[in-house]
């Protein structure tokens, strides 16, 4: 082979990461990633993103495939899967940015009245990180939440997201060190387990394992959060973007009164995009509307399945596909019984009882696969741990007492 092509060969085994190793795997498809987002911007260069994407895929599923992002630790394995769903979307962008005819065309931020003046850089960049789309003429439809922080002064936003990112931060540790200390051994540690406990009877197992997913559900949203909010701060302060250009991710999720709501308003819309367009659109053809909705959330279940075969190759399928496939059928059940009807307190019942329902199956493979027993940001604050477990302990040990 090609000297110059041995950059393309697929690894066998991972490695270490490294300085080295970094720059030899991660940088290249980033940096056709942000080519071809230049590209999209200008007429008359798609033959050139043609060219380029065979090329980009192959290099992200190299970086995705090759490194050891935890270093050896099992606990840090979370960061292999921030590394290959980061390829995953570099692959899914860069392959919508090929097929797209016309270049993406930036609009004036909401607060401004003049006509924005053209960087084409600063385009590129915005463009790159900018998952959804806000401020872009390919973003119509999307919901973007009603903003939370004051827009005084840059500082001000700062210093509201900073500090509404490291309560979310304590949040998210103190749900991660409740939940693993319902099972400290199986779906508390690395090796994992099921979080359906058969030494209990039928209804307080599924009462521990619907506490257990809800749980997680609001260790995801804080853990999130804090991580966008954080990002926000670093944004306006040293990058100097406006406000109006960090809109919120989430719009109090537990407020939904439908599923619909919930999917398409108040959780985030980060990946938005991406479902659409390998799911939604290719279902759609096949199969209407409906078929849309269902390959929207297809998609999403199929890139949380590869989310976990980073920490664990031996990963079924089926334990993501049927939990989001379920909630795109309850999308549709919702709209042919009630139609845009849906809300008050028996919305809300039924979005939180169909949430929680498929919620098991979902948090279940994510438990098996160890997802759950990585680190968090309590594992040395042991003066805040210790009462949170020795809580999770008695509550766990009323169960199996009844």
């Amino acid at each position: 082979m090609l000297p110059s092509l041995d950059v393309l060969r697929l690894p066998t085994t991972r490695i270490l990461l490294t300085t080295e190793s970094f720059t030899s795997r991660v940088l290249p498809p980033v940096a056709c990633y942000f080519v071809t987002a230049f590209l999209v911007l200008l007429p008359r260069t798609q033959p050139v993103r043609i060219a380029l994407w065979p090329i980009t895929a192959i290099l992200a599923l190299r970086a995705a495939t090759s490194l050891d992002m935890c270093m050896g630790e099992p606990k840090f394995a979370f960061l292999n899967i921030d590394l290959q769903l980061s390829m995953v979307c570099i692959a899914a962008r860069t392959f919508e940015w090929t097929v797209q005819t016309k270049p993406f065309i930036r609009v004036a931020r909401r607060s401004s009245t003049d006509a924005p003046k053209r960087n084409i850089v600063l385009d590129t960049i915005d463009l790159a990180c900018n998952l959804r789309g806000c401020g872009w003429d390919w973003s119509k439809g999307l919901y973007v939440p009603p903003e939370i922080h004051p827009t005084s002064s840059r500082l001000a936003f700062a210093t509201s997201a900073l500090i509404s990112g490291l309560k979310h931060l304590f949040l998210c540790g103190a749900i991660h060190s409740a939940v693993q200390s319902f099972s400290p051994d199986t779906f508390g540690s690395v090796d994992g387990g099921t979080i359906f406990d058969d030494s209990l009877p039928p209804h307080l197992r599924y009462l521990r394992s619907s506490i257990i997913a809800t749980t997680c559900a609001f260790g995801i949203y804080s853990v999130l959060q804090a991580g966008y909010e954080l990002t926000v701060v670093m944004c306006v302060l040293l990058f100097r973007q406006h406000p109006d250009q960090c809109p919120p991710s989430f719009d109090s999720p537990w407020r939904a009164t439908s599923l619909r709501e919930f999917w398409s308003r108040r959780w985030h819309q980060w990946f938005r995009r991406i479902f659409i367009f390998l799911g939604g659109k290719p279902f759609s053809l096949l199969f209407g509307r409906i078929g849309g909705v269902i390959g929207t959330f297809l998609a999403s279940g199929f890139f949380h399945h590869l989310a976990l075969l980073a920490i664990d190759p031996s990963s079924e399928m089926w334990r993501m596909l049927l939990p989001f496939g379920m909630m795109g059928t309850g999308v549709v059940i919702e709209r042919a019984v009630a139609g845009n009807k849906t809300g008050g307190w028996m919305g809300w019942v039924w979005t939180m009882t169909w949430l929680v329902l498929w919620g098991n199956v979902m948090v279940d493979g994510w438990a098996r696969a160890g997802m759950l027993g990585g680190s968090s940001v309590l594992d040395s604050a042991t003066p805040v741990r210790q009462p949170i477990e020795r809580l999770v302990r008695m509550f766990d040990e009323y169960l199996h007492t009844r």
